[in-house]
């Protein structure tokens, strides 16, 4: 994930004829250096000649004596490059992003790869293009294509951190929250495969501990008993409650993060003719799932909802895996997922940790070659 603070900047965006996106002067240097590097990329297999004719060697194609075993992936990370990103307003926002770009060796014995031929899709097509299925498509089209005699698969992952703005619970106020997101897509050669996309979002949440509350709520009433033996009128039962004596012990509660992988149902989403990605679409599932994520604007009336909030939604760990698991069963555009919950303790100097996983389609393996 990104640690560099997120730099904003709107972007104007034209469509050309040819439906593909292209910035507008203000980005003519972009355009120039990805136009440059692909006239300097040599067609698979070959040498770059120089300007006196003659050629570069390309190591990564000599044979050598020892057998050549295929290989996983192979790629560069982190690519550093920006991304333009359609917020929910339908503003153009470029944004930095750091850029994993795979393919696969395993169709031809070979040395390695053409790394340069990835960091220049890379660059061409991100930085030229909002982040999209279509763009990623294509992306992933493109490293197969540069490698098609040596690799069967390609993948890229696109870890970036969203400016989305937030209303106050109560308040008219807006306020903005960072989200880390990484967007992962595969492709093979195999056409009958197709894409795959893959959300990985990160969700911060208050959680009040359920066991506090319960011991917090029996040292009130003791203390209500002992205050008022005979009872009292509710005026004055009011008023001794809106004192500091009225709550003698409070539950302890915590900055709280759920950290969830999403395998999107390509079939269902495209169905519906969605052009931007379903990134806000995920976090909004799983932050109404867990009815207390931590706000960005706040007033006295907004901290009162959000205290409110935490009182009618206390939550171990084990509560909030369940909460998120039971809204994304019911989701018809993720086919399967990965939950992490961290409780950051105030009571203890560990977390409470809790996991959720549907694996029906290979998901468990893709999770570990994520590292």
């Amino acid at each position: 994930m990104l640690n560099a603070e997120i730099k904003r900047e709107r972007v104007n965006v034209t469509k050309k004829p040819s439906d593909q996106y292209s910035l507008n002067k203000s980005n003519s240097q972009t355009n120039s250096f990805a136009q440059t590097g692909q006239d300097l990329a040599a067609p698979p297999g070959q040498d770059v000649a120089t300007p006196k004719g003659q050629h570069l060697p390309d190591v990564a194609l000599e044979a050598t004596k020892s057998e050549l075993s295929s290989l996983l992936w192979v790629g560069m990370s982190p690519i550093e490059t920006p991304v333009l990103w359609v917020d929910g307003e339908g503003q153009v926002l470029r944004i930095p992003g750091r850029v994993d770009a795979w393919v696969s060796l395993d169709l031809k014995p070979a040395r390695g790869i053409h790394m340069s031929r990835l960091y220049l899709s890379v660059q061409k097509i991100l930085a030229d293009q909002p982040l999209s299925v279509s763009a990623l498509r294509s992306l992933t089209g493109e490293f197969l294509s540069s490698h098609q005699e040596l690799s069967g698969r390609s993948r890229v992952a696109v870890d970036v951190t969203l400016p989305i703005r937030r209303k106050a619970l109560i308040s008219e106020n807006m306020g903005w929250r960072n989200y880390p997101v990484i967007v992962v897509a595969e492709q093979a050669s195999t056409l009958s495969k197709g894409l795959r996309l893959f959300l990985e979002v990160k969700i911060a949440y208050s959680s009040t501990c359920p066991a506090s509350a319960a011991l917090s709520r029996q040292l009130s009433a003791a203390e209500f008993l002992r205050v008022f033996p005979q009872g009292a009128n509710p005026e004055r039962i009011a008023e001794w409650l809106g004192t500091t004596q009225g709550m003698p012990a409070t539950p302890h509660a915590q900055r709280s993060e759920a950290r969830v992988l999403v395998e999107v149902n390509l079939e269902v989403f495209e169905s519906e003719k969605n052009s931007n990605l379903p990134v806000l679409k995920v976090i909004d599932l799983i932050e109404t799932a867990l009815q207390t994520p931590v706000q960005a604007a706040v007033k006295r009336e907004d901290e009162q909802e959000f205290a409110r909030l935490n009182s009618q939604n206390l939550m171990f760990c084990e509560d909030a895996a369940r909460r998120v698991r039971e809204s994304l069963e019911k989701s018809t555009y993720i086919l399967d997922y990965f939950g992490r919950f961290q409780h950051f303790e105030s009571l203890h100097p560990h977390n409470a940790v809790s996991f959720i996983q549907r694996d029906k389609n290979g998901l468990s393996g893709f999770y570990g070659q994520q590292g």
